[in-house]
């Protein structure tokens, strides 16, 4: 039997995870009904904008910022066809006119959105599943997509700052890795934020889960950047 290759980045739920149960799951262990609504008032989308949705999973952000700002360009990336499949059949239920790319979050998709020409980019529970390198790889495509004064705004797991947070986070360190989430758990996303050029860098919200505290963080492409 021909074994396939492992995919190049951790899949929905972790390797042994079922991507049938993954929008329910999120919606059980990340409160996700919360913390959604505060990245949807912090993204503040508006009419003709272009929006990207680096890592957008089955879509569910994306399906909201849609159906609340019909008039925006909504563009979802997400590596996992099979996710894709999921995400496109949700948009069709929704009415939500996106585009959907198959590809990483620190791939150049310039035939799709050009480099400079994104108003907001968001980033939801995708980062701490990456290595320190790719998280930093992602977080400049980022940057190279925004125009100047763009926005981004990422939703993860940030510094756990109690042991009952710890604790909780310790289940998604079992699903997607010790290493890979170390500097999530450590608070360092603004750190990376900061290291891509990002400017105004600040955590807007935190949000208490089953599985550990989910941060709202906010950065700004400067103006003129040299």
């Amino acid at each position: 039997m021909t074994q396939l290759p492992a995919p190049a980045y951790t899949p929905a739920l972790g390797p042994r995870g079922s991507i049938e149960l993954y929008d329910r799951v999120i919606a059980l262990l990340t409160r996700e009904e919360k913390w959604r609504a505060g990245l949807l008032v912090a993204l503040a989308p508006r009419d003709e904008e272009t929006i990207v949705d680096i890592g957008a999973g089955t879509a569910s952000m994306a399906c909201l910022i849609k159906t609340t700002q019909p008039g925006v360009r909504m563009v979802a990336i997400d590596p996992d066809p099979d996710i894709r499949t999921i995400a496109e059949a949700k948009a069709v239920r929704a009415g939500a006119a996106i585009e959907f790319v198959t590809a990483m979050g620190d791939e150049k998709i310039d035939d799709i959105v050009r480099p400079g020409s994104a108003d907001k980019i968001l980033i939801s529970l995708v980062l701490h599943q990456c290595p320190v390198s790719v998280k930093t790889s992602i977080l400049a495509n980022a940057f190279r997509l925004l125009k100047p004064g763009g926005k981004l705004l990422i939703a993860d797991y940030g510094r756990q700052r109690s042991i009952l947070m710890k604790l909780a986070f310790n289940l998604v360190r079992l699903t997607d890795g010790y290493a890979d989430t170390r500097a999530n758990k450590d608070g360092r996303l603004p750190e990376f934020m900061r290291g891509a050029g990002f400017v105004h860098v600040k955590e807007q919200s935190i949000t208490l889960t089953p599985t550990g505290s989910i941060s709202i963080y906010s950065g700004t492409k400067p103006q003129a950047h040299c």
